[in-house]
């Protein structure tokens, strides 16, 4: 970026929108170019001092420049070189006269070594007026070597001994995708509360990236469950996933893989699809963030939902590499295809704000997804590249029904020897592991009613009472199948060795 910025203010660019919560590295960066390479002065606009001049100690140019319409009528009268850094503007861009007086100062700033630079967190909703003389820079997350002259600076102040050069990458590594300044907080927390800094203190940074993912408040942190062997059947899925759970690792891209992109688990409520995701992340040893999509809309402002989306995704990156788990797709993303009448095309932009950092994305962030109606999905979703991979989740087969009730009867009693498990699948056909889940918790509340022990008839009765979704939605059901038979991959390993000797 600052690289960038610094041919842009060479070659004359006279407006700049700068994207960044780091408002004193921004600056720092500016002033850098500013004195170093451009020798110009540069000249800082708050709301609270109004324009001052960095290089005359911040001194006021004039005590009625607070305002914004002052201070940028006082900008445009200057004659000579200068950078102008206008700071949290996002509020003023939709005023009429602001937008006039921004441009009159493009044209007074033609062919001159003059530049204003919009600075705030967020993305700004453009006016259609300045649409062709912006130009729009992000400020990138603190790279390594900055990271790691942050922790240098942290050592030297004595709140650690000297580091062996794998211990310092661990540190550095572990605060990758925080700000200077979060990263600097990080370090002294993690010495306030052992007394020193070492890379065993890692757990400490990974705790700060959790609180990050609250204080976004559209990621959730989603703890790790169980591993594998507590999801009955999907084999074949579960192979895949194996297969991978080093993807991500210095000794794959050595070997020319590249990054998985992630799957989408289309298939039957209840059959394990939000288990998967969760048991993954033990797989992996990666940390796993859902989004929620229905948090991303706003309709306080123009743009603020595609800036949340924005922001959730940077975010994710920041906590690279990770598992972005995106639950019931298709009702998050159902009317991103035209959305113009219902809300002014807000589904619609953030459909595809999503879509294109899903293909373009270089961060090793995962993302995996999951669907139940797939005529929902707007056909753009399913085109090779967006995911590695889909899989069609099915009902359990017996075999499949066996293992699932052995899991919930073993999370619930050490001794299940009494229960015959074949009966048990044979009476339950057509019903998902989260119905057969509820089955036994069933039977455990009309046996603890009684003060007595389950036993296999409870089940039995429990699972007699049920309705499953299979009867109830066969329609949707065999739908459902036959669109999946030729176009995804089933998940379990029975169907797919039957595929594959078919074909």
């Amino acid at each position: 970026m600052k690289d960038e910025l610094l041919i842009l203010l060479k070659a004359q660019y006279p407006l700049i929108h700068l994207i960044t919560p780091e408002e004193e590295r921004a600056e720092k960066v500016i002033a850098d170019l500013a004195q170093k390479e451009l020798n110009r002065p540069i000249y800082v606009w708050t709301i609270t001092r109004g324009l001052v001049d960095l290089q005359q100690k911040d001194n006021p140019v004039h005590s009625n420049t607070k305002a914004i319409d002052p201070a940028l009528n006082w900008i445009i009268a200057q004659k000579n070189p200068g950078i102008y850094v206008l700071k949290d503007f996002h509020p003023y861009v939709a005023s009429p006269e602001v937008t006039r007086l921004l441009r009159d100062a493009i044209r007074e700033f033609k062919n001159t070594d003059k530049a204003i630079i919009l600075l705030s967190p967020l993305q700004m909703v453009i006016p259609p007026e300045l649409e062709k003389d912006i130009v729009v820079l992000d400020l990138p997350l603190p790279s390594v070597q900055e990271l790691e002259a942050v922790l240098d600076r942290q050592l030297l102040a004595g709140r650690g001994r000297k580091l062996a050069p794998e211990a310092k990458e661990k540190l550095v590594r572990a605060v990758l995708g925080l700000t200077h300044d979060e990263a600097e907080k990080v370090y002294r927390k993690a010495y306030v509360s052992n007394g020193k800094l070492t890379d065993s203190e890692v757990d400490i940074v990974l705790s700060e990236k959790q609180q990050i993912i609250r204080r976004n408040g559209i990621l959730e942190y989603l703890a790790p469950e169980e591993g594998m062997n507590a999801v009955g059947g999907l084999e074949e899925l579960k192979d895949w996933l194996q297969k991978r759970s080093n993807a991500f690792s210095q000794k794959a891209r050595a070997y020319g893989l590249p990054q998985p992109k992630g799957i989408l688990l289309l298939g039957v409520p209840g059959c394990g699809k939000s288990l998967i995701a969760r048991t993954t992340s033990q797989l992996w040893s990666l940390p796993l963030v859902r989004l929620d999509v229905g948090r991303v809309y706003d309709g306080s402002m123009v743009g603020r939902s595609e800036a949340n989306l924005r922001g959730a995704l940077k975010v994710a990156e920041s906590l690279a590499p990770v598992i972005l788990f995106i639950d019931e797709i298709d009702k998050a993303f159902a009317g991103g295809g035209s959305s113009a009448d219902s809300d002014g095309g807000t589904s619609s932009r953030i459909f595809g704000t999503f879509l294109t950092w899903m293909q373009d994305k270089k961060s090793p962030v995962f993302v995996m997804a999951t669907a139940n109606r797939i005529d929902r999905l707007p056909a753009e979703f399913l085109r090779k590249g967006r995911f590695d991979e889909l899989f069609f989740v099915d009902l359990p087969s017996f075999n499949e029904r066996k293992e699932i009730f052995r899991i919930h009867l073993k999370k619930r009693r050490q001794d299940i020897s009494r229960f015959d498990l074949d009966e048990l699948a044979s009476n339950t056909e057509g019903y998902s592991g989260a119905e057969i889940e509820q089955a036994v918790i069933a039977a455990m509340y009309e046996a603890f009613a009684q003060d007595r022990e389950f036993g296999q008839l409870d089940i039995v009765v429990a699972v007699k009472s049920t309705t499953p979704l299979s009867r109830t939605m066969t329609e949707q059901m065999s739908a459902l199948r036959d669109w999946a038979r030729m176009r995804a991959r089933p998940a379990a390993a029975p169907v797919a060795e039957y595929q594959r000797l078919e074909f």
